[in-house]
């Protein structure tokens, strides 16, 4: 059964509401994670000449907000909970845009690129084709953009407070280039370990330049 637009605000509202109760356990709990491997990813790819403009769409608590940042780029972030932005926003001194991942008002073509760690699994299959399209148009031509999620086979509902949609490669694929990506690259975190022990899903796609 399609979702129906009362369905998509309660998982809009309830996701968020959880992330609003849990904010400063969610930032203890986050801030040292390394994700070194997936900002490298996402700038190596990246055409042009430094500094660049990037979107960190779910940014949480800034923390890699300040990473980019650090490495003189220009980072603007994009929560939807009050809380995680306030924190964002002291962290790292950046413009962070309070916006729902189902309500998105962006700026055309205006990112080079959009890191999209561990948010877009949030996104009900329903309206993913519609958000990444939003986040084709953020981009400049040639603009990047990384995602991670966590991967599964198809599952899609509430995980305890929190909606969640969890897609294999294939199926990720097929919805990327549904919305005009091009691949760049794929992997699987963490780095080292059996693809049974990495749940993670990485993978970079470009928007073709205009012609």
């Amino acid at each position: 059964m399609p979702l129906s637009p009362e369905d998509l605000t309660q998982i809009a509202a309830g996701t968020l509401a959880h992330y609003d109760r849990h904010a400063q356990l969610f930032r203890e709990r986050t801030w040292d994670h390394d994700v070194g491997q997936n900002i490298a990813a996402l700038l190596r790819h990246i055409e042009g000449t430094p500094p660049f403009e990037i979107l960190d769409f779910g940014c949480g608590p800034g923390r890699d907000l300040l990473a980019f940042q650090r490495l003189g780029h220009h980072p603007t972030g994009l929560e939807g909970s009050p809380p995680l932005a306030a924190m964002a926003r002291e962290a790292s001194g950046c413009e962070v845009l309070e916006q729902n991942f189902l309500a998105l008002e962006l700026p055309p073509a205006r990112f080079d690129g959009v890191f999209a760690n561990a948010s877009l699994f949030h996104v009900p299959s329903q309206e993913l084709p519609r958000v990444l399209g939003q986040l084709r148009d953020a981009l400049k031509p040639g603009g990047v953009l990384f995602c991670s999620n966590p991967r599964g086979e198809g599952q899609e509902g509430w995980q305890g407070e929190r909606y969640g949609a969890f897609h294999d490669l294939a199926s990720w694929r097929g919805f990327m280039r549904a919305a005009g990506f091009v691949e760049l690259e794929h992997y699987y975190r963490p780095e080292g370990l059996p693809r049974e022990e990495q749940p993670w899903l990485a993978s970079v796609w470009r928007k073709p330049a205009e012609r």
